[in-house]
């Protein structure tokens, strides 16, 4: 329900009072009048308040206490506008002029509905018409909103038009219930939006509010209220102050409201909408308890931003700091020059109570200045004279002037009854008028809004300087611009920290308390991978956990090391170095046996064969290369199928090297048949490799190795992904079975001659091979991490080098530095020197192997009955028969020989010799 429902019951009580003939229009006349021919009424809180009567038994003349000397000086700026539009152009050309019938409203609102009612009606009522009063057109007033909204509630009846010069209360934009109001200041829609923007300039958060009772500071409170809430500001109290001091409860406000500022010891901003004597009044009872202010930061609104009587007797650190939001101004110099030559104008004097009253004053006062000089009275004038307001009365009455103008201009207004006011209230809605050479008009809501001036109260000298302006504030965009010089005025004040939390820094988030402001909180830390990167977040933001992570308590995040065995790795430098080595090892090697490719050594190392398991050697060494680097799918499938098929076409040619062995050892002549018959290298190795080409396609084709980024806490490991481990096995497994028939293969055959012992090398090679792939898997199973790739590579490189110094470099040795080896002669001396020895060592067994010779091979078990061999024709013929061999291209004297085995272009004899001394023994290798 509205607040004006006692205004409406005083309406009530006038009108029954018009009727029993107590009109009360006749309990007190206006305070200053002057003729024209357009009259205009004023209503100025010329007094302080009312003497309250103890005892009211009828209506009465209410007495006013305590002359306002502002009050009256706003008085005195109207009737020099008045008087100063009287001279303009804009009336003078039409030859008509302004008078004004000014009240006082005692700054009480049944006092101005007093004198409102003298605006409604004719006071010289039953009197000749052509001696009446011409009727008020426009009313300028009031200076309170609560008075303005009783006095246009009344004013509404007859569409009188009211200029309020101060009254700033948001429901009077309301032209529904204020059709007839207007007002020269903006609505404190607009003062409370720049407190609001002041605050979050300045990251106050946590504030206090003061205020007065009634229309005016209800409706700045819920309007600040709501406009701090919505930009994140709390309000830590509201205190609301009685609008009558010699209220019951009074004093006891007065008290609560101390108390309360002395109980948020956080809050150093208060924003204040009271009166400039209510303040005055807090101020004393803060002082009262002994409570200094110095640090707090007061916003003052309008109403008491240019009183600096609110100090009293008190100085300015006492209280803190005042920012104060004022409107407009204009220039002072025509009306200081106005109130300085106002003691010499006796007709005004005469019409004027207010100034009578003004003089008397001065004189009871009993100051000898006055009798001897007449610039005191207008110096007190002067230093209670606020630029501002008498700036919104020259802009009310200025406003009426041309409004009266448009109309007098199309019609005779000197003719009483020709102009009414609603007609002037529809004029002044539309028309623009001018001051001070700027051009004004008044928008939809019977408003000019011009922003407001920021002043900040100094005191210099023990001087109060309460005008002194340091920044603008512009509606439009809700923005301030600091005047020249001032533009760190402001900013220093934002030392002040008004928060009821502390600011939570990056890293934290604020965690709201239920049932408290959201300006009161806790400052948590962010968990982890997740981060706030501003100050007071109210939750953190989370990390993107396959990229970034994050501390608790972080700003930011992190990203993850990408990790993958790289090419900067010293490791990794180490291992590519060597298969670098090894790769050129095995061209020099293979260049090297082409050169001596019909030598001896070059044909026991299997001759085209040893360019293949070159070949081959060169594809696993170069396989290494592919698990260094950040791996890709096709990296991932290139190095294990080149590695398996490399290898696995080595292995394959040392298999086929060792089934020669087992061949070779064969003694049973029919399985000897068989096998010599099955022996075919080039589609053995074939085989081999086929097999292993087909387990390497299903395993591309089904299920084929491919890259993959495992996350970690703060790392990416990008590796490969091996697809199917069962193919990964199988190709690693078939290799393993190749490689351990050879080695059963070649272990038969390591005691042959030196000379022809491949079985050796091959055994030492496939052990060392199964030796460190047995020792790969479980550490390839159980290791993780960038160096996974690393253990499949020193295998690789320990298998390569194994086979590069097992089966070459003895050979390389021998070709090199030991060339009288790597003769027919020799080779056949070695075979001599190992027959030799067998025949001596055992009289029942021996092995002879003679591996690839250059024409053909011998390779054969014998059996010699005599402990005697001769490579030469024996002295004396044997007694006996005797089992003998001999290896010719052509073979002679040969009486029975029980078969002949060709191996690899070399032919292998046994027979049994009759006659010994007929063999020609030629071993033409």
């Amino acid at each position: 329900m509205e607040p004006m429902g006692d205004v409406l019951h005083l309406l009530v009580i006038l009108s029954l009072l018009e009727k029993g003939n107590a009109k009360v229009g006749h309990f007190k006349a206006a305070g200053a009048t002057a003729p024209g021919d357009i009259i205009i009424g004023g209503l100025f809180p010329i007094h302080e308040g009312v003497e309250e009567s103890p005892n009211i038994s009828a209506p009465h003349e209410p007495h006013c206490v305590r002359f306002n000397m502002v009050g009256f000086t706003q008085a005195l700026a109207m009737i020099h506008a008045v008087e100063s539009a009287n001279r303009s152009p804009v009336l003078t050309t039409l030859g008509i002029s302004l008078g004004y019938r000014i009240h006082d409203s005692c700054s009480d609102v049944t006092t101005a509905l007093r004198a409102s009612a003298d605006f409604t009606q004719d006071p010289n009522t039953g009197a000749n018409t052509s001696t009446c009063s011409p009727p008020i057109m426009a009313v300028i007033g009031a200076s309170s909103s609560e008075i303005s909204i009783a006095v246009a509630r009344q004013l509404n009846l007859e569409l009188i038009p009211q200029i309020s010069y101060a009254s700033t209360a948001i429901i009077l934009s309301d032209k529904i219930r204020f059709p007839a109001f207007l007002r020269t200041v903006p609505s404190d829609l607009y003062q409370t939006r720049a407190m609001v923007q002041l605050l979050s300039d300045s990251k106050w958060t946590w504030v206090g509010v003061v205020t007065t009772d009634g229309d005016y500071g209800r409706s700045a409170l819920d309007s600040f209220v709501s406009q701090a809430t919505a930009s994140g500001i709390c309000v830590a109290f509201k205190e609301i102050l009685p609008n009558s001091l010699t209220s019951p409860d009074g004093e006891s406000a007065f008290r609560q409201a101390t108390a309360t500022l002395l109980g948020n010891p956080n809050v150093k901003v208060v924003v204040s909408f009271a009166r400039p004597i209510h303040m005055m009044y807090l101020y004393q009872e803060l002082r009262v308890w002994g409570s200094l202010l110095g640090e707090k930061v007061w916003v003052a609104s309008d109403s008491w931003s240019s009183s600096k009587e609110v100090l009293g007797e008190m100085d300015l650190l006492d209280i803190g700091h005042v920012v104060g939001f004022s409107f407009k101004r204009g220039n002072l110099a025509p009306f200081h020059r106005y109130l300085m030559n106002l003691i010499n104008i006796n007709d005004v004097i005469g019409n004027n109570s207010f100034l009578k009253e003004f003089y008397s004053l001065l004189n009871e006062s009993g100051d000898p200045g006055f009798r001897s000089s007449f610039t005191v009275p207008a110096e007190i004038l002067l230093n209670n004279s606020d630029a501002k307001v008498v700036f919104s009365v020259e802009m009310a009455v200025s406003a009426i002037a041309h409004a009266v103008a448009d109309i007098c201009s199309r019609k005779d207004c000197k003719t009483p009854g020709t102009v009414q006011p609603w007609q002037v209230l529809e004029t002044l809605r539309g028309s623009r008028f001018e001051l001070e050479g700027k051009s004004y008009s008044f928008d939809q809501k019977g408003d000019i809004n011009l922003g407001y001036d920021v002043t900040l109260w100094r005191s210099v000298r023990g001087v109060i300087n309460i005008h002194d302006v340091v920044a603008v504030y512009h509606p439009i965009n809700n923005s301030f611009s600091y005047t020249s010089g001032n533009t760190n005025n402001l900013t220093d004040l934002r030392d002040v920290v008004s928060v009821c939390s502390p600011s939570c820094e990056p890293g934290k988030f604020k965690k709201f308390a239920q049932g408290q402001h959201t300006c009161c909180y806790e400052c948590i830390n962010c968990t982890e991978n997740h981060y706030s990167n501003n100050p007071d977040m109210d939750q953190c933001l989370s990390c993107d956990t396959k990229r970034e992570w994050s501390l608790e308590g972080s700003s930011g995040c992190t990203h993850k090391t990408l990790e993958f065995f790289s090419w900067q790795d010293g490791f990794a430098e180490v291992l590519l170095a060597l298969a670098a080595l090894g790769i050129v090892l095995v061209l020099l090697v293979g260049a090297l046996f082409l050169h001596y490719h019909q030598t001896p050594v070059v044909k026991a190392a299997g001759g085209p064969l040893s360019q293949i398991i070159l070949l081959s050697l060169v594809g696993s060494f170069a396989s290494a290369v592919f698990f260094v680097g950040q791996p890709s799918s096709l990296q991932c499938k290139v190095r294990q199928v080149l590695f398996g098929l490399s290898f696995t076409l080595c292995v394959s040619c040392i298999l086929v090297k060792s089934l020669k062995i087992l061949l070779a050892f064969q003694l049973n002549p029919d399985r000897k048949d068989v096998l010599r018959r099955l022996y075919q290298p080039y589609a053995i190795i074939c085989l081999c490799v086929a097999l292993q080409v087909l387990t390497c396609t299903l395993w591309l084709v089904l299920q084929s190795p491919r890259e993959k980024a495992t996350v970690f806490t703060t790392t990416v490991l990008a590796e490969c992904d091996e697809g199917s481990q069962v193919a990964f096995g199988v190709m690693l497994c078939y290799i393993a079975v190749l490689a351990l028939v050879c080695f059963a293969c070649a272990f038969k055959g390591r005691k042959l001659p030196q000379k022809y012992n491949e079985a050796r090398f091959i055994t030492f090679s496939m052990l060392l091979y199964l030796m460190s792939w047995l020792i790969f898997v479980p550490v390839y199973v159980t290791t993780s991490g960038k160096y996974l790739p690393a253990v499949e590579m020193v295998v690789i490189l320990i298998s390569n080098y194994g086979i590069l110094s097992c089966h070459f470099f003895p050979k390389c040795y021998v070709i090199l530095f030991k060339k009288e080896h790597n003769t027919k002669s020799a080779f056949m001396k070695n075979v001599y020197d190992y027959s030799r020895k067998g025949i001596t060592d055992s009289s029942s067994v021996s092995e002879i192997s003679v591996s690839q010779t250059e024409g053909y091979r011998i390779s054969h078990p014998y059996s010699i009955s005599s402990p005697s061999f001769f490579m030469s024709p024996p002295p004396v013929e044997p007694t006996a028969p005797q089992n003998y061999w001999s290896v010719d291209q052509n073979i002679q004297s040969i009486d029975t020989v029980t078969h002949c085995t060709v191996v690899d272009h070399g032919v292998f004899v046994t027979g049994q010799l009759t006659r010994p001394h007929h063999l020609r023994r030629s071993m033409s290798l």
